[in-house]
């Protein structure tokens, strides 16, 4: 499987854009691999986390340290306001917001028998309502700049051929590509240079040593790819047709 690597490191020759972008879940193996290349694009990037700020804050001062603007900020995604008063709080800090990167989420496996109500609500609230509920304030904002702006959410690619143990955590990720598709028409339609699309990622992958940089390829094309909107882009190896 090919492997596709952002610019290396943070070199401090990097000049910064103006241009702001906002990854929730930007601490973990996909999220911090996305924030890394946004910045090494020369975006300023707001960084998420909730149970891991302090490693927000580490990788927010290395960004700083490369002369690349940033910022750790903190929610938990199942609670709407703080939610909402994050994605300000960035807006506000920067004074503008370009990109939004959904990459936060958690895929609890486990027989189906094990698999209670409350499961299937709590992968719902993390995975989709947070990821919604951010892209619903990002949009607001991004409605108010003359370029708009983009969104990229993070799905899970095995929605096309589930596994046995994952029945708590899939319907969840079913529900990110309806989404997308229905964010992407709504935000389109009241501002024409809004775009939303999706990475479908995974685990268990050829080379999986090299997904994060795949991953990371393939959301920046998103967003920079100005003529896609509403679409879901497999990063698999090809598993869904094979």
């Amino acid at each position: 499987m090919a492997t596709f690597d952002p610019p290396p490191g943070l070199p401090g020759a990097v000049a910064p854009t103006g241009r702001v972008a906002l990854v929730t879940g930007g601490t973990g193996r996909l999220g911090a691999a996305v924030v890394r290349a946004l910045a090494a694009r020369g975006h300023a990037v707001a960084i998420h986390a909730h149970g891991a700020l302090h490693e927000a804050r580490e990788l927010a001062a290395e960004l700083d340290a490369a002369g690349l603007p940033s910022l750790a900020v903190t929610a938990q995604l199942r609670d709407e306001g703080p939610v909402r008063a994050m994605v300000q709080r960035v807006a506000d800090h920067f004074g503008r917001l370009d990109s939004l990167v959904t990459c936060a989420g958690i895929a609890h496996l486990g027989p189906l028998e094990d698999v209670t109500a409350d499961d299937l609500r709590t992968h719902f609230d993390i995975n989709c309502v947070g990821a919604f509920v951010a892209a619903q304030e990002a949009g607001a904002f991004m409605m108010r700049q003359p370029d708009g702006g983009a969104i990229v959410t993070l799905g899970d690619w095995s929605v096309a051929r589930p596994a046995a143990d994952a029945a708590a955590a899939l319907p969840s990720q079913g529900a990110i590509v309806a989404m997308t598709r229905s964010l992407a028409v709504a935000l389109a339609a009241r501002h024409a240079r809004i775009r939303v699309n999706c990475v479908l990622a995974g685990p268990n992958l050829p080379d999986a040593a090299g997904i994060p940089a795949a991953v990371a390829h393939a959301v920046l094309f998103l967003l920079e790819n100005g003529l896609v909107n509403g679409v879901c882009l497999p990063i698999d190896g090809g598993r869904t047709i094979a």
